[in-house]
Order: C-alpha cells, then structure tokens, then sequence
C-alpha cells in the first residue's frame, strides 16, 4: 500500500458485488473480502512464498503468451507486474492471514489482483487485464498454491538451509579436527564411562549436522515435483496440453534448480504428503540441533561448579543480578528454534490429514510452519557456529584431571584380571576418592609398565585389546 495513513477509498467488483477498498491499494475486491473475512492474526506470508507467487504468475505469462494464449501486450505487462513481485517490491501488497481458506485462494487472488494492477498501470491506456481471465489463465489456486510451496521451500532450503547448515558442520569439523589429541572421560546414562577424545566427541556432533542434511536432500525429491497444470482437480481443465511442461520448464530455467511435472497430478493436489516428508527432516534436523547444543552448554556448565570443560565465547552479562556471570545464551536460542521446528512440525502433520477428496484444505498453515521452520534453522544454525562453535576453547587441565579420576578406567583392566576383580578396583576408588591408577599400584595388580599401558587413557580411545 503506497500510504497506510490514506483511509480514502475506491469502489470494486468482483462476482459477488462491491466492495470499498483502500484507495492506493494495489489489490481488489476478493483480497478486501479476505481481509474483512479473516482478522485471526498478524500473520501473513513471506518473502519466499510472495516471490514464488510472482515466479509462477511471471512463468505462467510467458507460456500463455508462447502458446498464442494471451496477446503480447497483456503478456507483457503481466510478466513486468509479476518480477515486481517477485524482487518484492509489492510485498505490502499482500494483506491476507495465513488463517483463510484451505486451498489458499485468497493469497492466490491477492496475487492476481495485485498483478492486475499493477500490469495495468505499467501498460497504461484502457487495456483490461483481469486478475481471472488474463493473470490467473490456464492455473488454479489449487495447483497454485502447493507448487508455490514447492518452489519456495525448494529454493529457501537450497539456497539458505543446506549452506548454513554446511558452515556449522565446517564449523564443529574444524574443532574435531583440532581437539583430537585431547583426551576426556566420556559418559554415558550421566555417568562416567571409558575416555573419549574430544575431538571424537565433536566429529559426532558434525556428523549429526551432515547426515541431517543428506535426509534433507534426499527429501528435496519429493518436493522438486511441481502440481501445476493440474488446475481445480488435477485433471488440468481450461489449460493447453503443453503448458504444465512448459511452465515448469520456465520455472526451472529462471530459478536453476531442477523442478518437474507431478507424477500424478491427483496426488499432487489432494495431498501434501512432500510437505510433510520435509517437515520430518527439519523435525529431525531439530532434534540433532538439540543434541549438539545441550551438549555444549553442560560441557561448558560451571565455570567452578559444573563440568566445565570447555569455554565458550563470552557474548553478553548473562544476569541483571549476578555480576561477571556469563550465560550460554547461543546455544539456549538453538534449543528455542528447535522447539518451535518441532512444534511447526506437529501443526503440518495434522495439516497433512487435511486432504479431502481432490484438495487439501490445509495449505497456508502448512507453508506459513514450513518455511518459518525453514528461515529459523538456517539463521540459528549459521548463528550456533559463527559466535559459540567458532570460539569454543578447551580446557585441558580440567579435562585431563577428570579423565583420569573418572572410575570408569577400570574396563581397560577386566580383560586382563577379570571383570569382578575390576570391579573392586572401581568400588574401592570410588569409596577413597582415589583413582583406578592409584589403587591398583598400591595393591601391585600389575608389574608397573603393564599397568601404565593398560591404563594409557589414549589407547582407551581406539579399539584395541
């Protein structure tokens, strides 16, 4: 809207009457309706589905225009209002609540109306342009909408998931790689267990990160499969037999990324079993993310009083009460984001039980969660390694010191004087506070040079006898 501060209005029609609409708005009846329709929340789509909204309209323009569908002056102006909208600068345009219609037909005539317009405007004179007739041609809100969640989610998980995703698993790499000489004791149920390197502990955690995005990009599949042609059922009424080939095709070739046809367009459109799929992968992705960062934050827990060994980056007073205590506020703002994913995740899995006969009714709630989970796990993952990962340093003495109290050290010694008889060793440090190594020298368990190999708490970390 040019003014929000203008309460002028016009008149428009659409196929059930008038309606007053803001003077400079852009959009017509059927968006006002919505508007009026549905004042549930201050949520509305983004950037990602807006810009795929324009893409297709664009695309839509260009196969109609190719096909001797739509004369080249209307096709024009359309191609022209729709880039506006995809490079946002009609994003204001878009006023209707994610809480609306099912199939999105409300956002799906936003975007018409507003192209309508705004095409219009650009080819000036008397030349109608109809949000239906001339901008909506050869499509309906009902392949629309989901291949505008395709394509959005596509490109925001190419272009924005899997490469942050990339820079934390770098990230945590780098820190396996340059923590490998440095022993620790592991644990496991919470308690002390054989020693680990801590740079085995973080190649964990990368791997976590990595073999979440192959899930990822093998979930990608689903969603490179475009309904649109499909219009109103998936049989393709009122479009030409080449346009689904050739929209995505132009679709394909604007965006470099690879789409195609729905396999079954009856699929396509009464479920949104892809949307899903994909959920699922950023719901595991959470739960990973989770991992990681719980870790972190009990490993670096103290600094005197916890486990504390390691230190994080110093980013903020962590307390309005407590001078010079510093919180692991990063990693705490990860676990938020993987909540809220999860959560996202469970509101499209009941959305995904929303298809009815030929449509589910359940999009925009579906789009809005996946794309939110999809903005959110980018910017927290990229956020996780450049001001906690990066900066995570070790500290040795602690981690040396607890290695080698830890009781668990005593496994390095049953097979060679038996289990039971190791596990008196560990009883009985456990119960003087002394470690395995000095029990069993005070008891002459073993000749002093055997005991020391066996106890040598950097072979605990590699398979081996």
């Amino acid at each position: 809207m040019k003014n929000s501060s203008e309460t002028s209005c016009r008149i428009e029609k659409d196929s059930m009457g008038e309606m007053k609409v803001p003077a400079t708005a852009y959009y017509a009846a059927q968006t006002q309706r919505a508007v009026e329709n549905f004042p549930i929340s201050c949520l509305r789509f983004g950037r990602p589905m807006i810009s795929a909204l324009g893409l297709i309209k664009r695309s839509a323009a260009v196969v109609n225009s190719k096909l001797g569908l739509l004369d080249a002056q209307r096709a024009q102006a359309i191609i022209a209002a729709a880039a506006d909208v995809e490079m946002g600068s009609l994003d204001a345009e878009f006023v209707v609540d994610i809480f609306q219609t099912g199939s999105g037909t409300s956002t799906n005539m936003n975007a018409n109306e507003v192209i309508a317009y705004r095409a219009r405007e650009l080819v000036g004179g008397d030349t109608k342009i109809h949000p239906n007739d001339h901008v909506n041609m050869s499509q309906s809100s009902n392949d629309v909408i989901p291949t505008a969640i395709h394509v959005s989610a596509v490109l925001s998980i190419t272009g924005s998931l899997l490469p942050s995703l990339g820079v934390l698993a770098d990230s945590l790499g780098r820190k396996a790689r340059d923590f490998d000489g440095i022993v620790k004791t592991g644990r496991t149920h919470l308690q002390d267990a054989t020693p680990i390197r801590l740079g085995q502990e973080f190649s964990g955690y990368e791997s976590q990160i990595r073999f979440c995005m192959e899930r990822i990009e093998r979930s990608l599949i689903s969603l490179r499969e475009l309904p649109i042609g499909g219009t109103a059922v998936g049989t393709g009424l009122n479009t030409h037999p080449q346009f689904a080939h050739g929209i995505i095709s132009e679709i394909s070739a604007r965006t470099k990324e690879k789409f195609i046809e729905a396999r079954n367009h009856f699929e396509a459109q009464a479920a949104k079993d892809a949307v899903v799929e994909m959920s699922g992968q950023l719901k595991t992705l959470a739960c990973a993310l989770t991992k990681v960062a719980n870790d972190i934050r009990w490993l670096a827990s103290g600094p005197r009083c916890g486990i504390g060994e390691i230190r994080l980056p110093e980013v903020q007073p962590g307390s309005s009460i407590m001078p010079g205590k510093v919180n692991p506020v990063i990693a705490e703002s990860v676990l938020m984001v993987a909540a809220q994913v999860i959560g996202n995740d469970a509101t499209i899995t009941i959305g995904g039980q929303g298809g009815n006969f030929e449509l589910n009714v359940m999009m925009p709630v579906m789009a809005y969660n996946l794309l939110q989970s999809i903005e959110i796990l980018s910017t927290s993952a990229t956020n996780f390694a450049k001001c906690c990962v990066d900066g995570i340093e070790p500290e040795v003495d602690r981690l040396n010191s607890l290695a080698e109290a830890s009781i668990a050290t005593c496994t390095a010694l049953a097979p060679i004087i038996g289990y039971d008889e190791a596990a008196k060793l560990a009883k009985e440090a456990f119960a003087s506070g002394q470690s395995i190594r000095e029990v069993a020298k005070s008891k002459g368990i073993l000749p002093q040079d055997q005991l020391d190999k066996a106890l040598d708490l950097i072979a605990m970390t590699k398979p081996g006898l």
